[in-house]
C-alpha cells in the first residue's frame, strides 16, 4: 500500500503517529475533525489510540475515542489500545478505554493476561471492578 502513497503523504501520516505518540491532543483532534480517518494504522497495524494508550496519554485516548476510534482493533501483533494502556499502568487511559465499553478479554494478550504476566495488581483490580 504505501508503495502508492507519495512522499509528502508518507510524511504527513508519520506525523500524524507522531503526534499520537506525544499526546499532542489538540492538534491531532483538529485533524481528525479535518478528515484524518480516525482509526488510521501504521505498518504495523498500531492505530492512532493504540499509540496513545501505550504512550500514556490519557487525554489523546479519550479525544480519539469521543471521535469514534475503535477501541476493539489490534495491531498485527494482536494487542490492544487497552492491552497498551495496562501495560503502561495509564490508569486514567484504562479507565477511559473501559467506560468505552473496551473488553479486558480481547486482545491477544488481552489486558487481563498483560496485568497478569507483568504482576500489576493495581490494573488486575482496575480491570476487575471496570
Amino acid at each position: 500500500m504505501t508503495e502508492n502513497l507519495d512522499a509528502e503523504t508518507l510524511a504527513f501520516a508519520h506525523r500524524m503517529f507522531d503526534l499520537a505518540r506525544a499526546g499532542a491532543t489538540d492538534e491531532l483532534a483538529a485533524q481528525i475533525d479535518a478528515g484524518l480517518p480516525v482509526n488510521l494504522t501504521n505498518d504495523k497495524g498500531d492505530t492512532l489510540l493504540i499509540l496513545a494508550a501505550y504512550h500514556s496519554h490519557p487525554d489523546t485516548v479519550a479525544a480519539l475515542l469521543s471521535r469514534g476510534a475503535d477501541h476493539t482493533r489490534a495491531n498485527d501483533r494482536g494487542q490492544t489500545a487497552l492491552a497498551a494502556a495496562v501495560f503502561r499502568s495509564s490508569t486514567e487511559a484504562v479507565r477511559a478505554l473501559l467506560a468505552a465499553g473496551a473488553d479486558p478479554e480481547h486482545g491477544n494478550p488481552s489486558a487481563v493476561e498483560t496485568a497478569n504476566f507483568f504482576d500489576l495488581p493495581e490494573m488486575t483490580e482496575l480491570l476487575r471492578v471496570g
